[in-house]
């Protein structure tokens, strides 16, 4: 962004203007510099130039984002960086029986509403890992406030407002971790200790890292952050190699559902970038019940078409063992614990083994920088309804369209339809069949 003048507030409007209304360029930007392959998209108009890895910033790649809050504060010029957005929507349902009505659909799990979903401030710095000659740090702190925080809560960080009080909004301070990278393992490695995202899945939970305002089922239904450590290892322009040990999913380190919890992760990466393949078995351990205790094993690929398609595609198995039978087959059934839970087991069984299965496919188009279309098919099987509390198939099929104003306004309206095959599962539980017309609006700052 250019310099500004005048006081925060001219500073900060200004920002907003020269982001909307830019001036015509004068030639060709400088391409900041970058260890390893180009990234395969553009970012805008889709939430990020590279495919999706977490748990680690992508290694050679450089710091480019600008925002108009750090305009306004000291031009961008600090490698630290506050930042956030308000992301706020509406959603038109077939369901109408009152909260909850539109589960498994999320983010807009209350059917016929305008919701503020998550009002989101970042304080962050990155490490620059374009660098091989010295270790450099990084760190994140988020804190989110809306609806979605009954998407993100781990159980021990401020969890009363969901698991006791069911508050429709609520505060979680989703991500708070330290980075640290070593330049001199192999082509570069990166540690983070803290709170973050569970590593796979092409979404996320926050709004901007995703491309359509709703989430599919699948992604609705795994973990969804951890707290403990990973390590990343560049081994070379192909090949990533994770490891990590955290408390288990979506805990804190002080409750009693804590784990000694695995994470094991590879990234192969081809076709100049092109092409990449995310295999990751996200947690593992003895795999009995806790809450949110499910062992997860993913296959992500993502592919591009050419320079205006591509295609993301993620399957995964999950599981739980000796999960409380819910189903009422049961003398003398065991209560599951609060917000984990129970399965619809055999008649007579106490506890039962509950899997899952589940794969989404996203199709993505360019049409340019500002403006690009979101098709979303996927299919899941809660086998013993332990994720959903319906013991059913779904499946799920979607449209949208993404329109950025600038680089700071975007506006995502889409259309969804979704049927269960077994069970009423829709409008809490009276009917299969679901559409919904919906639309979110991301303000950044």
């Amino acid at each position: 962004m250019p310099a500004v003048s005048g006081n925060f507030f001219q500073r900060l409007g200004e920002a907003y203007h020269d982001d909307w209304f830019p001036a015509p360029a004068a030639g060709s930007a400088p391409i900041a510099e970058r260890r390893g392959y180009a990234a395969p998209l553009d970012s805008t108009p889709f939430p990020s130039p590279d495919y999706s890895v977490g748990g680690t910033p992508v290694i050679g790649a450089p710091d480019t984002q600008t925002y108009p809050l750090m305009q306004a504060i000291n031009e961008n010029r600090s490698r630290t960086k506050i930042y956030g957005w308000f992301n706020g929507g509406f959603n038109v349902s077939t369901s109408n029986k009152g909260d909850g009505a539109n589960a498994p659909a999320a983010y807009y799990v209350n059917p016929n509403r305008v919701i503020p979903d998550q009002q989101v401030l970042y304080i962050e710095r990155l490490p620059n890992t374009v660098q091989t000659d010295h270790v450099d740090w990084g760190f994140r702190f988020a804190q989110l406030y809306g609806q979605d925080y009954r998407y993100t809560t781990a159980k021990g960080y401020f969890s009363q407002q969901l698991l006791l009080e069911n508050h429709e909004y609520g505060y979680d301070p989703v991500m708070f971790y330290l980075d640290i990278y070593v330049p001199h393992v192999a082509k570069g490695m990166n540690i983070r200790v803290g709170r973050y995202i569970s590593l796979p899945d092409i979404e996320a939970q926050l709004a901007p890292n995703n491309y359509t305002y709703s989430h599919s089922i699948l992604y609705t239904l795994d973990p969804y952050t951890q707290t403990g450590i990973v390590a990343s290892i560049k081994l070379s322009d192909h090949w990533l190699l994770q490891t990590g040990f955290s408390g288990g999913n979506d805990v804190a380190p002080w409750t009693k559902d804590v784990k000694p919890t695995g994470t094991a992760c590879v990234d192969y990466t081809w076709s100049h970038g092109g092409d990449a393949l995310y295999t990751c078995a996200n947690s593992f351990n003895d795999g009995k019940y806790a809450y949110n205790n499910l062992q997860s094993y993913y296959e992500t690929w993502y592919h591009k078409l050419n320079s205006s398609w591509h295609t993301d595609s993620e399957t995964w198995y999950m599981y739980e063992r000796d999960v409380p039978n819910i189903a009422g087959n049961v003398a003398n059934p065991i209560k599951p614990e609060t917000g984990a839970n129970g399965a619809f087991c055999a008649y007579g069984e106490k506890t039962c083994f509950a899997p899952e299965v589940g794969v989404v496919n996203y199709v993505e188009h360019e049409f340019n920088t500002h403006r690009y279309l979101s098709i979303r098919n996927e299919f899941v099987d809660d086998i013993r309804g332990q994720r959903t509390g319906y013991a059913t198939k779904y499946s799920e099929h979607l449209i949208s369209f993404g329109q950025w104003i600038g680089s700071t306004v975007l506006f995502r309206p889409e259309v969804r339809l979704e049927h269960s095959y077994d069970l009423a599962a829709y409008n809490l539980g009276t009917k299969k069949t679901q559409f919904v017309v919906a639309g979110d609006i991301t303000y950044h700052f």
